[in-house]
């Protein structure tokens, strides 16, 4: 029996995968491709991919093919044989230390507390993003190849695997830095701790990443009153908005929103400049909030020719993009 074939298949993202709506297809690939759910209420969109053994069966009844809520999402894998799935899946493996050991050399494993403290010596001033692990931890497993993913894109962050039940050193380093439950991602700077979760997803995992270690994006870092000054002055003859994005260093909706934001900085960079500010980096950045009356963060403020045309407070995408949109003379209904 051959067991390439070519599939479509719809996913139910539950926390446990079904087989549903299995499609065959007549010819042999290699190729399986997967219709895969984008409703909102599963956030987590690849939280809970896994590998699908499908054994073609000649009586599969082919249903309706899914609603356009469904995007296509394509993989490749090689179905040589049942007994070979194992090993070319990179979410079956037995652990993230197994993972760590292949291509993927951007995700580093340290074995001791001093390769650790080393490590995080040598970034200097990089962001330092570290995943606490267990081999028999589920949740390990599943979010290792989204970290592996991220440090591929996240050329200017460093990135660190810690077996919390490799060795008795391991565990020690764990306890030394308050792990407590696996997976746990700590994130450090001049070999401080800046921020730290437990039991996030991919989705928040990258906000954070990209929130925390963003250092070359179109968005201009702010870090007192004077860059304020002088990002104002620098735009007050072309009359492009400011959207200055105000925030806290420790603060849940200010990195939900942070993705969008880079996306916008990147789409409007002809019309639109966007700046942020982490209010509690200093004390400068502190006056500054109070003297712009800004109690809630995230805050936008938009400023145009030298003047504070407006603000928006809050973390909603899609309102903060009608506003944006509305200081810019778009109508918007």
């Amino acid at each position: 029996m051959n067991h390439k074939q070519n599939v479509w298949c719809s996913l139910s993202w539950a926390p446990k995968l079904t087989l549903n709506n299995i499609i065959p297809s007549p010819p042999p690939f290699d190729n399986l491709w997967c219709l895969i759910s984008k409703d909102t209420t599963h956030q987590h969109l690849f939280t809970h991919l896994q590998w699908l053994l499908i054994h073609h069966k000649s009586d599969v009844q082919s249903p309706s093919l899914p609603s356009p809520k469904q995007t296509l999402f394509a993989f490749r894998t090689l179905l040589l044989s049942p007994s070979s799935l194992d090993q070319h899946s990179p979410i079956l493996q037995d652990s993230p230390k197994q993972a760590a050991k292949s291509s993927d050399e951007r995700v580093r494993q340290v074995h001791s507390v001093e390769e650790f403290d080393e490590a995080l010596r040598q970034a200097k001033n990089k962001l330092v993003v570290v995943e606490y692990a267990a081999s028999h931890s589920y949740h390990s497993k599943q979010i290792y190849p989204f970290m592996v993913d991220l440090s591929r894109t996240c050329n200017d962050v460093e990135f660190l695997l810690v077996m919390g039940d490799e060795s008795e050193a391991m565990k020690a380093l764990c306890t030394r830095e308050g792990v407590e439950q696996v997976p746990h991602f700590s994130f450090y700077k001049n070999m401080e701790k800046i921020h730290e979760e437990e039991g996030i997803g991919p989705d928040q995992l990258m906000g954070d990443v990209l929130y925390y270690g963003d250092s070359h994006s179109e968005v201009v870092q702010l870090h007192s009153r004077e860059d304020v000054e002088k990002l104002v002055g620098e735009h007050e003859k072309d009359h492009k908005l400011i959207v200055l994005d105000v925030g806290l260093k420790h603060c849940g909706p200010c990195v939900k929103v942070y993705p969008t934001v880079l996306k916008l900085s990147r789409s409007m960079s002809d019309t639109v400049v966007f700046a942020r500010m982490n209010g509690d980096e200093n004390e400068s950045c502190m006056d500054y909030l109070r003297e712009m009356d800004v109690v809630e963060v995230p805050t936008f403020l938009f400023i145009r020719d030298g003047k504070i045309c407006g603000r928006y407070v809050g973390s909603g995408k899609g309102e903060l993009i009608g506003e944006i949109l509305r200081y810019q003379g778009v109508r918007v209904t």
